[in-house]
């Protein structure tokens, strides 16, 4: 007997159970969205408005910590504020993870390989589904059900066309009908199930997003003694936090779906296939697959190389883009703009040329790709509908007993619902083969994207800490046999390792002085000497080098800091008027400090900015306060910090070069009238009778110093020296003032000619 004479149930027990069991899923969600379209109908009437004022505190307060030291976000939003709660990654999370995270060594070259699954795993497992009860493994489950229910679904479409075609071909109107029902009552789970997949897919994106956004914040933005944002050496780190990672995330969730669909695609259709092919058409079937992988590898550029290279030149080409916008006064002053739209213009030049050489790559690609998916494939697949019906149906034609044979219309209409189904099954097999094949080209974009994501993280995770140095006598920092010298830090896609390079020579050696309360020191020398790298020294930020160096620091006591240095070139925070003034602290540790407005304005007198809150508007004021105030008023503002946080030493390098001589001396007594030790790096000699000793760094290349008393014998002949030449100088004051006169009497002449 023929197989596709045999008469077929309908409708199939399977396509009804798989029908109930969507509607049943669905039951609670249908139940649902008329109180949800209700409560969205009355949501405008019921919100309350986020006033001004409002949005200023929020803006303010930024956030509030929680008993557990958590954070509670504060993020205004469509009129209201949402409250998103932070917990901050521990070290010990850093610690456990660095583990998976080594150098790449400079020989390895991206590609689908065992290293880029290590990379993946430690980026994937590690960070962004960091366990099963996660919120992110909660949507990968959820995802894959409904990409599993989207293939149950579309083997009970194929088999429901099969018999739609088969009452029409019979002219079976009831059961015409009947199926057309089915059909409508199908799409239902279909549709809603395509759209949770692709809700799905966007969600389980932006969590992956954010769960490694916040661990590389935390991982970059570290505290005292990592300090990675620092010392990380990367370039274009703005590109690989922001672009790259969002890059990543959008890739790897697009090509689970593109995967996992497609390949139990591939294995539920091939199964339901290989009923109705046979073993000849089985076979051909995996020789298809066969053929297709090995033509598509052969033809496949280099893409994870080129997305890598690719994400390098828009980092590049956006930080151009950036120094541009961060410098435009100091561009516009020398008139610069045509330079720097030259440089620009190479930068975008370079990465368009890049994209170019990328599309034409993918024309010869993309014409193999889709000659086999869409032809070599549809022609496979006529060969494989034609296998049970001019083979197979035949053998058993033969071999059949004959008077059991149905009717010749009976016949034809089991071979054309056959034909239907098996036809839709490929179609659907064909598209998931080809889906398939572009996921590869994903997944090797996705591994240049995952090499520069662990380079990131693999840089940072490796920085070796900063020594925190000896907690000395209270009110004491030590130097002890200190070099001083530009630590080394290369670039992490440069071909040299960490470990090859060499100390460079010190530019301060040997240095040892202990300065107690009240000690104020003042540093100075000609410029490129080292004195800011004394004071990077001292803050922390430069290891110590040398055969046994020693630092010491006093030991902190409650919240008053130790150390604070105020850098040359002012800082302005993004935010309002008074974290210009408290930063680094918020507006949270400004409350739990116990100040009031009345302090703060007690120290803008004595800095001479009293009159700022009430130009700018009130503490609240948000502004780009780097180019709303002066150079003079920067460097004040940045005193200011020093007199609200009342360190024990502070570090003032060359912080006040804008300020005039009268307010800078009335500044540092007030300073120092609080108790404030200072240590002033300058080239000033004004400025030494407000300290008790000089720090004097050579430049003739011997990384020599002296320390002296101001006062003492040393600095005496020093000012003797200095008036005897003034005095000199002073002699020659009755011929200047005649030659003076002669001049003056030849431009009168001159002036009566004309």
């Amino acid at each position: 007997m023929a197989i596709f004479s045999k008469p077929t149930k309908w409708p199939s027990q399977r396509v009804s159970v798989l029908i109930l069991a969507a509607l049943l899923v669905l039951r609670s969600r249908t139940l649902d969205i008329p109180k949800e379209t209700l409560s969205r109908l009355r949501a405008p009437s019921a919100k309350k408005s986020l006033s001004p004022e409002d949005l200023l505190r929020t803006l303010q307060t930024v956030y509030f910590k929680e008993a557990d030291g958590s954070k509670t976000l504060l993020v205004p939003y469509d009129e209201q504020v949402a409250r998103v709660n932070i917990k901050e990654t521990t070290s010990a999370k850093f610690t456990s993870n660095a583990r998976y995270f080594p150098l790449i060594p400079p020989s390895v070259k991206t590609n689908i390989d065992g290293t880029f699954f290590r990379q993946l795993r430690a980026i994937l497992f590690g960070i962004a589904i960091p366990s099963i009860k996660s919120k992110e493994a909660f949507i990968v489950a959820l995802h894959s059900l409904f990409l599993v229910l989207r293939t149950m679904l579309s083997i009970g479409v194929a088999k429901l066309d099969g018999v739609i075609v088969r009452d029409l071909v019979k002219a079976d109107l009831r059961g015409f009908l009947k199926g057309l029902g089915m059909w409508f009552l199908l799409a239902i789970p279909s549709t809603y199930t395509n759209s949770m997949i692709r809700h799905l897919q966007s969600k389980l994106s932006l969590r992956l997003r954010t769960r490694l956004t916040r661990y590389t914040h935390d991982l970059y933005l570290s505290s005292h003694p990592d300090i990675r944002y620092y010392r990380s050496g990367l370039e274009g780190v703005d590109q690989y936090i922001t672009a790259d990672i969002e890059a990543w995330a959008e890739s790897l969730s697009v090509l689970y779906g593109n995967v996992l669909k497609p390949s139990l695609d591939l294995v539920l259709f091939t199964s339901q296939l290989s009923r109705s092919l046979g073993f000849r058409g089985t076979l051909l079937l995996f020789a298809n697959y066969y053929a297709t992988v090995t033509i598509l590898r052969a033809v496949t550029p280099a893409f994870g190389k080129l997305a890598a290279v690719e994400a390098r030149l828009e980092g590049e080409y956006r930080a151009g883009m950036g120094r541009v916008g961060r410098e435009g006064e100091e561009v516009a002053f020398y008139d610069g703009g045509g330079r720097e739209k030259s440089i620009l213009t190479g930068a975008y030049l370079r990465l368009i040329k890049h994209v170019n050489s990328i599309y034409k790559i993918r024309i010869m690609y993309e014409w193999t790709e889709d000659f086999v998916i869409k032809y070599l494939w549809s022609a496979a697949g006529y060969v494989l509908i034609a296998v049970p019906v001019l083979f197979t149906r035949r053998h058993r034609k033969d071999t059949a007993a004959g008077p059991e044979e149905p009717k010749a219309d009976e016949a034809i209409a089991g071979r054309t619902e056959n034909y239907i189904s098996n036809r839709r099954l490929l179609i659907s097999l064909a598209d998931a083969g080809g889906r398939l094949m572009y996921a590869y080209k994903d997944l090797l974009e996705l591994a240049g994207l995952t090499t520069r994501l662990y380079t990131l993280l693999s840089t940072l995770h490796n920085l070796p800490s900063l020594p925190s140095g000896n907690e000395g006598p209270p009110g004491i920092i030590e130097l002890s046999h200190v070099d001083v010298g530009i630590p080394a830090i290369k670039a992490a896609d440069e071909d040299t390792d960490l470990t090859a390079l060499k100390d460079s020579l010190p530019l301060v050696k040997d240095l040892s002085l202990i300065l107690g309360e009240g000690e104020h020191l003042m540093i100075t020398g000609s410029n490129g000497v080292g004195k800011t790298a004394v004071a990077r020294v001292l803050a922390g930020l430069w290891a110590p080098r040398g055969s046994n160096p020693v630092v010491q620091r006093p030991q902190s006591s409650g919240r008053r800091p130790t150390v604070f240095v105020v850098p040359q070139r002012a800082y302005m925070v993004t935010g309002s008027l008074l974290d210009q003034m408290i930063y680094p602290h918020s507006y949270a540790d400004f409350l739990e400090s116990g100040k009031t407005e009345k302090d703060l304005r007690d120290i803008l007198e004595m800095v001479y900015l009293s009159y700022l809150p009430e130009r700018e508007g009130g503490w609240a004021t948000r502004k780009e306060w780097r180019d709303v105030l002066s150079g003079g008023e920067k460097q004040r503002m940045s005193l200011a910090r020093v007199f609200y946080h009342h360190p024990q030493f502070a570090v003032l390098d060359e912080c006040t070069s804008a300020v005039s001589s009268d307010v800078e001396g009335r500044m540092y007594e007030h300073l120092k009238s609080k108790g404030i030790t200072l240590i002033t790096i300058s080239l000033r000699p004004s400025l030494a009778k407000y300290h008790t000793q000089l720090l004097t760094l050579k430049g003739d290349g011997s990384a020599g110093w002296t320390l002296t008393k101001v006062g003492t014998a040393e600095e005496r002949m020093g000012i003797d020296r200095e008036i005897a030449s003034l005095e000199n100088k002073l002699k020659e004051v009755d011929e200047w003032q005649s030659r003076l006169k002669e001049l003056d009497a030849l431009l009168s002449v001159q002036e009566l000619s004309d």
